[in-house]
């Protein structure tokens, strides 16, 4: 999908529907403190004024919040997104691993969100998927759009975040789930683009050691845990704290 195509596709979606969904999806990604446990009740009473295909997955990864103790919780959520290469929440890793055209999106990402009057913090990767949808949630209509744009720009990485959660059973599907939700059904080239990031993972991978995508996506059985953390550059997860909470957007239906 083109710029122009991604455009209007995101014009055609950006509603108050998709954009709680945004904002909803922004919080629960975000690494897991005290706040998010307390906000709980607002969460739900957020959600609940969506459609069922929206809420329910929405719903069922609150209420792992709500039953979870919260040292458990933040350790599942480090095990999710740390040691596993396939649940990365910086997009453009998807797409461009370690190279340095991943730089070069990382700064067009930043242009879109200053073209919106939002100057990128200097210590928070713009492309983490939290940030990203909160920019998506904003309360304007072209800076909902820009951000949509954003998400579909970097569609198949997307994708293969929200299969590889649902593979490992992580109750942070459901985010990712309601998300790819409100974007518009795939098209021929966004298949082909998530079956060639599957096979081949992100430029840079060495070839051989395992495939990128979920072991049901190709077929084959569960992967190994991985090792090492994945927090990219800029960003602590145990000491990062992430988007700001804002009233729900106020947005047309």
């Amino acid at each position: 999908m083109n710029r122009v195509a991604r455009a209007r596709a995101a014009r055609r979606v950006t509603g108050r529907h998709t954009a709680v969904v945004h904002r909803l999806a922004a919080l629960l990604l975000e690494y897991p403190g005290p706040e998010l446990v307390e906000r709980v009740p607002l969460l739900r009473a957020a959600a609940a004024e969506l459609p069922d295909h929206l809420r329910t997955p929405l719903d069922a990864l609150v209420d792992h919040v709500a039953s979870t103790p919260l040292g458990d919780l933040q350790s599942e959520y480090v095990a999710t997104f740390d040691l596993r290469r396939r649940c990365s929440l910086f997009l453009t890793y998807f797409a461009y691993g370690d190279t340095r055209k991943r730089g070069v999106a990382l700064v067009e990402i930043k242009q879109a969100y200053r073209r919106a009057g939002l100057e990128p913090s200097d210590d928070e990767l713009p492309d983490h998927l939290c940030v990203v949808l909160e920019f998506a949630s904003s309360e304007r209509d072209e800076d909902r759009e820009a951000g949509i744009g954003l998400l579909l720009e970097h569609r198949a990485g997307l994708e293969l975040l929200r299969l590889a959660l649902l593979e490992a059973g992580s109750p942070w599907a459901g985010a990712l789930v309601a998300v790819c939700a409100t974007l518009p059904p795939l098209g021929g080239d966004e298949h082909a683009a998530v079956a060639r990031l599957a096979a081949e993972g992100p430029p840079g991978e060495e070839v051989g050691l395992e495939p990128f995508a979920p072991p049901s996506y190709l077929g084959q059985a569960p992967e190994p845990a991985l090792t090492g953390p994945l927090a990219g550059p800029g960003r602590s997860v145990a000491g990062t704290s992430g988007p700001q909470f804002l009233p729900m957007p106020g947005v047309r239906p």
